[in-house]
């Protein structure tokens, strides 16, 4: 008999967790700009125990590790564009470690500067110009990059694009967001993080979120303004999932903008979280508020059920540790109570100038509704993309075709400031 011939052993399998197979197809997403590759992401997948984020980070921290070295030896020998493919993949799988990690741990820094450090020197090698952005902002410096037009064979366009995450994303993993795309557009590219975001406390615990993101918005176009390829007159702010509050509230009260886009638009951030929830912690009684350590974790072995949201006990444990610590505030009472003041409702007829509204069919009720609410409430002239399961990109901020996403907003960028 001869012997048997197959197609290989991976198999795509996600997880039960909703959250944690969110993640999974994020990852894979970003393949389309380097971050990742299917292979890998399967590989991993198989080996991560479902709704344990401490697997999770595990496993991706060991991916990171061989895809550095795997670069390290690639440089040495002298192959330094196969070098710099590795760093990106590594900067990703690091970003990936980061999210799940206990970020209480050193372990969890760590893995937030290998990811910066691996997406700088995979830059370098690629001869991608970028200089850091320290933006000076009350006392600290606000992490980012900027990136000068006219590179990856590209003409300068004249416009400038400010693009920032939201809660969980990085100023790394927005390269593969929307940054290489930018740049090949001949867009001078500015990749920031302000106030409670990821990249920010790394460095400043206590910088946490606020709800006049006008401020640290200025602070970033003010360093800007000293670069001689930025004009002013021609800049765009761009904010993917939270940042989709952060960039309205900042077009609403910062003139210098001169276009916003919101994938997707927040104008109501309390409500907005409280559609992950099966109840507002904000109207729990004091004597049932409770802390992250307060969830109560079945042992031994893997969770099995899911609480609202999609998670894992596990996984509403760290996120729950996660928010309490980025908004600067110790229960979930005091969280929820404090993102009422996160609210545009009032203020939504300042913006004036051109918008770009983006989102997923497959993000709710809720987002589908303040979508709405934003066309019908801005003061200028809006244009609004809905993206569906059809075309792969239902996901919330089109994590699964990001491709598609990218030619909707730079399309429209081309058109508004081109």
């Amino acid at each position: 008999m001869a012997d048997s011939t197959e197609r290989g052993a991976t198999r795509i399998a996600g997880f039960q967790s909703p959250e944690m197979d969110f993640q999974l197809l994020r990852h894979l997403g970003s393949a389309a700009y380097g971050g990742a590759s299917a292979g890998e992401c399967i590989a991993v997948a198989a080996r991560i125990t479902d709704g344990d984020p401490d697997s999770w980070a595990r496993e991706f921290a060991t991916l990171a590790r061989a895809q550095e070295q795997n670069a390290v030896d690639l440089e040495q020998t002298g192959c330094a564009l196969s070098a710099s493919e590795r760093l990106f993949a590594a900067a990703n799988s690091y970003r990936a470690t980061e999210y799940y990690g206990d970020p209480t741990t050193a372990q969890h820094k760590q893995a937030g500067q290998a990811s910066r450090d691996c997406l700088q020197r995979a830059l370098s090698l690629a001869g991608i110009q970028y200089q850091p952005l320290d933006a000076p902002f009350e006392g600290c410096r606000l992490p980012g990059y900027y990136f000068p037009p006219g590179q990856l064979g590209s003409r300068p366009s004249g416009v400038t694009l400010m693009a920032m995450s939201g809660f969980d994303g990085t100023c790394e993993e927005m390269w593969f967001q929307c940054g290489r795309a930018a740049l090949e557009r001949g867009h001078a590219v500015c990749l920031f993080a302000g106030p409670g975001q990821v990249d920010s406390m790394r460095a400043y615990a206590d910088l946490t979120f606020r709800p006049d993101y006008e401020a640290p918005v200025a602070a970033v176009i003010d360093r800007l303004a000293q670069f001689p390829e930025v004009d002013l007159e021609r800049l765009a702010l761009y904010g993917i999932s939270l940042g989709g509050y952060f960039v309205l509230r900042a077009a609403a009260f910062e003139p210098r903008i001169r276009a916003v886009a919101a994938n997707s638009p927040i104008l109501d951030l309390h409500a907005y979280l409280c559609g992950f929830m099966p109840f507002d912690p904000a109207e729990l009684p004091d004597e049932e508020d409770f802390r992250p350590e307060d969830i109560e974790i079945p042992e031994p072995g893997p969770d099995q059920g899911q609480e609202s949201g999609g998670f894992s006990p596990r996984e509403a444990r760290r996120s729950l540790g996660n928010m309490c610590r980025r908004y600067g505030r110790e229960t979930a009472k005091g969280v929820f109570t404090y993102l009422k003041q996160f609210n545009l409702a009032a203020d939504l007829d300042r913006i004036k100038v051109p918008g770009l509204a983006m989102v997923s069919e497959g993000e709710g009720v809720g987002p589908l509704a303040q979508t709405e609410a934003f066309i019908a409430g801005a003061a200028g002239p809006v244009t609004s993309r809905q993206f569906t399961a059809q075309e792969g990109a239902d996901a919330h901020c089109q994590l699964g075709n990001l491709p598609l996403s990218n030619a909707v907003l730079l399309d429209w960028l081309d058109e508004t400031l081109g």
